[in-house]
């Protein structure tokens, strides 16, 4: 078989020592120049057709054009930092002048010459420039160098400058003898009009000038320059005319040329080294034998990796005569010697035959053996994940290069989208993973929708459902089980066996796989695929097969899970004014879980905030969520404390699972509603905080849930030690609350507890590294979760073990200018001035369209607090996004609505007020019960209220 020629680099001295001639007759002091009259030559003198002379003419031609071109660019770099300079002086001359209250003042004044000529002449000679011109805004000169110009206009333009604009350029004076750099510059009035205008110039012949005087220090740093390069570069062309002995191109290429032709011809491996143990040079026939990298020129023996004899016979440099070595799966034998140049031991050739004869003998045992290994292998690696497209990439991945020169796996469209394939196969195809030939681009990419000719072997493999083999597109196919005649329909591969195989289960077509394997001679001497291999490939494609399809299922119930889960947390927050609120849900990857928040708005202006998590995974943890957000939204409309809506929620949770099957305590029962997959509610956590604008308060109480976080406005962050209590479903304790005071613009914080989990699964550590992620000052909410989020997955591609929950809130406060309180006695006869001290203040909110009904609320709110409850009674209006009302008394009865008979006197008030309000309630406190009412807002009040709230 022909071989690609190695062109190594031979080393100089080699050719030396192989062909004699020029080089030893100058070793052995022979005169170069056969001519002895001829005078003899310098130490620096070169042959005219040297490759020192050409190269010394090239570098001394490349110094000078670069040290000049270097020259060059430094002048006009200092010329145009001068002309910069200049105008930069000129417009700060101008401005200073232009601002000078002076200026104004004579601009103002019956004779502005009189007062602006000295003074500019006087600022001129300070500056030095060359002049300073003052005009008014039609361009009429105050001053002039020349003192005949003074009342003339101004041959340039100042356009710009009457327009308010500051501008420089460059003008041809007809008093200088050079061209200026003119900066114009306004003047201002106190009521900014332009009143006149201040012109000063620089000659360009000063910056040519300054310009000029750089020039001699800089042609001779030039000159050094150039002295030190051309003395360099003789030294050079001295050592490579001394290297080369003289010779010219011509000679030192045909030698080469000549030499590596013979060196690289030869049936034999050849390698030579220097006496540091370094190599030289190896041929094609060593690289073959020694599989030795593309770049070994220059490595040292012993980092080669040839095995521990043969490495240790290199280093040593010794003599070995036909010794045999073992190299890979080849027998060597091996001989060295030392190379000797006038005595000296400059390194050692070394010379390698392969002599495996029992190759062929073995070849078969090892290929079953590797093909055990094979299978062994991609059962191991194939599957490792739930994830489609990744499996597909496994197995590639494990066939090539091993098995095939290319792999191409294609999958139905529906796959890929975790939905049922079509069973027959004809669905169209989607490239999921591929592993091209390197150097040869594939037609299609992954992504790309793929289909094949009816007469191709991919499309008689998906219609018999077997796998077809093409063992040589070039020749008749071998006859065999499940060989099939046909053209090779790839036209990226044309000279490639090939085995199409599809990818079945459970009666269904998954997809296709394609694998390609050279058959040409230049290819590393593949053979084309077998009955075993046949027989093999349908084993990994059965596997891989299954391993998708399992995948495709779960693929499909984990959308589903999140589809449902995402279906039942909150699309949007409600719109409220307690709090600024931001959230994310990131959904586990192993699957769904039951992690979820809310923001539920209150009466009295006061917002609720629930983080909670279910136990178990799937469908079943997203309905069990959904139940619980569905109770918490119910006890939330009865305006419980929270340890109270947490005692009700426990009792049932234990009422729901006992009324399912399921004991308390959350111990499973056999059968189907003891199922571990079930809608378990026993065991889930919850934390309700609600959060009060206008006592800046928030009441909390948790169910084993994390303890949340709140970041004071200056960056703090810590932990409030709510009791823990057991989680929901498990009773026996009492749950407690915990009051915190809590300033405006602090931020809540809400989480489950996959965000701990995913980070460090001690929570203590997870708090730590919370702590220091949220403690920052000036965040918004959305930036809080978007910091959060990135602190816990940085790429954003990945996913939490377990579902992550998080809500962030940032607390804002109602002003006693939304606020207005009375005290009201418990007589009848102060019903009167009550509401006239409420009409006073909805007329100088500015709501006067609400006076009427808000009137008739409160009389019947007072009333009924006089006659049915105890004092002390309290009145109380807030001005939020509704007008809300609220009577306090000392009494524990809550009024209720009923239908009043058309002969009854009485029992209509309450039905009343449930006609004029939006929404009206009964919250308990420890001192009695608040009766409110809400009631909606005129478009631009409510408008107005939206902007009270937003934090500055």
């Amino acid at each position: 078989m022909p071989r690609a020629v190695n062109r190594s680099r031979t080393p100089l001295s080699l050719i030396g020592r192989r062909f004699p001639g020029r080089r030893e007759r100058l070793d052995q002091g022979a005169d170069p120049d056969p001519d002895p009259a001829a005078p003899r030559r310098g130490r620096l003198s070169l042959l005219p057709h040297s490759i020192a002379g050409q190269m010394l003419a090239l570098a001394v031609t490349i110094a000078v054009l670069l040290i000049a071109a270097a020259t060059t660019v430094l002048v006009l770099q200092d010329r145009k930092e001068a002309t910069q300079e200049a105008r930069t002086r000129a417009l700060a001359v101008a401005e200073t002048f232009a601002h000078s209250p002076a200026v104004l003042d004579a601009l103002k004044s019956a004779s502005p010459s009189t007062t602006l000529q000295p003074l500019a002449e006087a600022t001129r000679r300070d500056a030095r420039v060359a002049y300073i011109v003052v005009t008014n805004p039609k361009g009429i000169r105050y001053s002039h160098p020349d003192p005949r110009a003074i009342g003339l206009p101004s041959n340039a333009t100042v356009w710009p400058a009457t327009a308010g604009h500051t501008f420089t350029d460059k003008v041809i004076g007809r008093s200088l003898h050079s061209p200026s750099i003119r900066a114009v510059v306004p003047v201002f009035d106190a009521r900014h009009s332009v009143v006149g205008t201040v012109m000063t110039g620089v000659p360009v012949a000063s910056v040519v000038h300054q310009v000029n005087g750089q020039l001699p220090p800089l042609l001779g740093s030039a000159g050094v320059a150039l002295a030190l390069s051309m003395g360099g570069i003789a030294w050079l062309s001295k050592r490579l005319r001394r290297q080369t002995h003289g010779l010219g191109p011509t000679e030192i290429t045909r030698m080469y040329e000549h030499h590596d032709a013979v060196l690289h011809a030869v049936r034999e491996g050849v390698l030579i080294a220097d006496h540091e143990r370094r190599l030289l040079l190896a041929n094609d026939e060593a690289h073959r034998l020694l599989g030795l990298p593309p770049d070994v020129q220059g490595r040292h023996a012993g980092e080669l990796a040839l095995g521990p004899a043969l490495t240790r016979m290199l280093t040593s440099g010794r003599v070995a005569t036909d010794e045999v070595h073992p190299a890979g799966d080849r027998l060597l034998a091996v001989n060295q010697q030392p190379t000797v140049w006038n005595g000296r031991v400059l390194g050692t050739v070394t010379t390698l035959r392969d002599t495996t004869e029992l190759r062929s003998l073995a070849g078969q045992a090892d290929v079953a053996r590797e093909r055990l290994r094979l299978l062994y292998d991609a059962g191991m690696t194939i599957g490792t994940t739930l994830d489609v497209g990744r499996i597909a990439e496994e197995l590639v991945a494990a066939v090539v290069p091993r098995f095939a020169d290319h792999a191409v796996v294609d999958l139905s469209d529906a796959v890929l989208h975790g939905e049922e394939p079509p069973g027959d196969g004809t669905g169209p195809l989607c490239r999921a993973a591929q592993v091209p030939l390197p150097g040869t681009p594939s037609s299609r990419a992954v992504g790309d929708l793929v289909r094949f000719p009816p007469s191709s072997p991919q499309a008689r493999s998906l219609k018999a459902q077997r796998p077809v083999a093409e063992p040589d597109p070039a020749g008749e196919p071998v006859a065999g089980p499940h060989r099939t005649p046909g053209p090779l329909t790839s036209p990226d591969l044309p000279d490639h066996a090939m085995i199409a195989a599809p990818l079945r289960a459970r009666g269904a077509v998954l997809g296709l796989v394609s694998l390609f394997r050279a058959t040409t001679s230049g290819s590393g001497g593949h053979r084309p695929f077998d009955t075993e291999d046949l027989s093999l490939a349908e084993e990994l494609v059965n596997h891989t097969a299954v391993c998708i399809d399992n995948a495709r299922r779960y693929a499909r119930e984990h959308a589903t899970a999140v589809s449902l889960q995402r279906s039942l947390l909150p699309h949007g927050l409600p719109e409220q004014n307690a709090v600024d609120a931001a959230s994310r849900y990131l959904p586990g990857q192993a699957t769904t879980a039951g992690g979820w928040f809310d923001v539920i708005p209150l009466s009295s202006a006061r917002v609720a905030l629930v983080a909670g998590d279910v136990t178990g995974h799937g469908l079943h943890a997203a309905v069990a969520m959904g139940r619980l957000r569905t109770a918490v939204h119910n006890f939330s409309d009865l305006d419980l404390v929270p340890e109270e809506l947490m005692a009700r929620l426990d009792d049932l949770v234990i009422r729901l699972d006992r009324d399912e099957g399921r004991p308390a305590g959350g111990e499973q029962r056999p059968g189907p509603a003891g199922d571990a997959d079930g809608s378990v509610l026993t065991g889930a956590t919850c934390l309700y905080v609600v959060y009060d604008p206008v006592r800046r308060q928030c009441v909390m109480a948790r169910a084993g849930h994390p303890l949340p976080v709140l970041i004071l406005p200056d960056g703090t962050a810590d932990f409030p030690r709510v009791r823990d209590c057991p989680a929901l479903g498990l009773g026996g304790q009492p749950f407690e609350s915990l009051t915190v005071d809590v300033p405006e613009n602090s931020r809540l914080v809400l989480y489950t507890d996959g965000l701990l989990k995913h980070h460090n699964p001690e929570p203590a550590t997870g708090q730590e590294w919370l702590r220091q992620v949220l403690a920052r000052p000036g965040r918004s909410p959305q930036e809080t979760c978007d910091a959060v989020l990135d602190a816990l997955v940085p790429d954003r591609l990945g996913h939490p073990g377990d579902d992550i929950a998080l809500l962030v809130a940032r607390t804002r406060a109602l002003d006693d200018e939304h606020l207005a309180r009375w005290d009201v006695p418990a007589d009848p006869a102060t019903v009167a001035g009550t509401r006239a001290a409420v009409e006073r203040r909805l007329t100088e909110w500015g709501l006067d369209d609400t006076v009427f009904t808000t009137e008739l609320i409160l009389s019947e709110l007072i009333t009924n607090a006089i006659r049915y409850a105890s004092p002390p009674i309290e009145l109380r209006l807030l001005r939020d996004r509704t007008l809300i009302c609220e009577v306090s008394d000392a009494g524990s009865t809550s009024p209720h609505v009923r239908r009043a008979a058309t002969t009854d006197e009485g029992g209509r008030g309450l039905f009343l007020i449930s006609q004029l309000t939006q929404r009206w309630g009964t919250r308990y406190t420890p001192r009695g019960k608040v009766v409110w009412t809400e009631q909606s807002l005129p478009t631009g009040e409510e408008q107005e209220g939206l902007g009270r709230a937003a934090n500055p």
